[in-house]
């Protein structure tokens, strides 16, 4: 079993925020966020490929990606980290190139536990909590993100997340 993925998206704001924890301590949960091997593992939705052409999680470092679904589609995104602290925090900018110059801002945070994520889990304080909030320049660009399937790619990838944390 999975624990849920919160993705909200107020009315009338050009906000998102996803919150979802995990059964892994927070060092695991961060090493696959960082290693692009295992990045290429989970990021995205099910039955798309993964490349990264590049990833640098590091500050001021950059990444690239492309996702192929099963039809041959091919989707890009890129953005720049602009902070990153170990097990703690990433901050980057996201862009899908299918919807140029909306480059949505993100922080990504990770808190041991429970960490106030309203119970979505029962890890009892031995689990990690992500809590991500993406701003975009509109909240034009925001719907876009989420009519385009934003929200599938999310929960389908924190569930493959899931099992490649499970020991």
């Amino acid at each position: 079993m999975t624990n849920p993925t919160t993705i909200t998206a107020p009315e009338g704001l050009p906000f998102i925020e996803i919150v979802r924890e995990f059964d892994a301590p927070v060092a695991a949960v961060y090493a696959a966020y960082a290693d692009p091997l295992l990045v290429a593992q989970w990021l995205g939705p099910d039955g798309y490929d993964v490349d990264l052409e590049s990833y640098d999680l590091v500050s001021g470092g950059h990444y690239r990606y492309l996702h192929t679904n099963p039809a041959g589609d091919v989707f890009a995104f890129r953005g720049s980290f602009h902070t990153v602290r170990p097990e703690e925090l990433i901050i980057q900018t996201f862009e899908w190139e299918g919807m140029p110059d909306s480059v949505a801002l993100e922080s990504i945070r990770f808190t041991a536990g429970d960490g106030g994520a309203g119970g979505t889990g029962g890890t009892g304080g031995a689990g990690t909590v992500i809590r991500g909030w993406s701003v975009f320049p509109s909240v034009e660009a925001r719907d876009g993100m989420v009519q385009n399937g934003m929200e599938r790619g999310v929960v389908e990838g924190y569930r493959r997340l899931d099992a490649l944390l499970a020991p």
